[in-house]
């Protein structure tokens, strides 16, 4: 349900693939979707094979994350909060890219934006959810999960490319709204982490 609501939630990624698909079209909206999941399937990997051999050697670094994780969220709602809660589709270029470019666009957006790590080691950690199975495997079950839910977001996003962008002009609360559901789900997700 987290995933679900931060993915509909206004960010870079989502209106990239909202931009790529009203000006190129949709299926080069849904190359950038594969580009970003396939770099999130990186940023699994990395946080599955560091945070459990952490977990494994130290269970008081993993409590230090899960505090870490929590306090970044808080940090990231503070953020929502001063921001804006306008949404803006300008920024998309009129000049028709390759799908194969646009996947690698999305797939190098991903890897090399730190957030992503950051979030994903604040926010998996606390959704671990079994003794017996292995951590590794855990955060693996939880990166697809994340990955299955944000491809059906981003997905439905650039299929319904044209619907979306004109009910977000049309609606100009929409980005309110969007902006405390946002600062609710950091805020719950932080203390879920601090308090489990």
């Amino acid at each position: 349900m987290a995933t679900l609501v931060l993915s509909l939630s206004p960010g870079p990624d989502n209106i990239f693939v909202l931009i790529q698909s009203i000006t190129n079209g949709k299926k080069f909206g849904l190359a950038v979707v594969l580009g970003l999941m396939t770099g999130c399937l990186v940023h699994t990997s990395l946080l599955a094979f560091g945070v459990s051999a952490i977990i494994k050697n130290n269970p008081a670094i993993f409590t230090f994350i899960k505090i870490f994780g929590a306090a970044y969220l808080m940090y990231l709602a503070i953020m929502v909060y001063r921001g804006g809660d306008a949404i803006s589709l300008d920024g998309g270029t009129r000049n028709k890219k390759s799908i194969s470019n646009l996947f690698r666009q999305g797939f190098i957006m991903n890897v090399l934006n730190p957030k992503v790590t950051i979030f994903f080691l604040a926010f998996f950690p606390g959704f671990l959810f079994s003794d017996s199975l292995s951590p590794i495997i855990q955060f693996y079950i939880l990166g697809f999960l994340f990955i299955l839910v944000s491809t059906i977001v981003f997905g439905g996003m650039a299929l319904l490319s044209g619907q979306i962008s004109t009910f977000l002009v049309d609606n100009k609360r929409t980005g309110l709204v969007l902006k405390w559901v946002q600062i609710i789900v950091f805020i719950g997700i932080a203390i879920y982490l601090f308090i489990g």
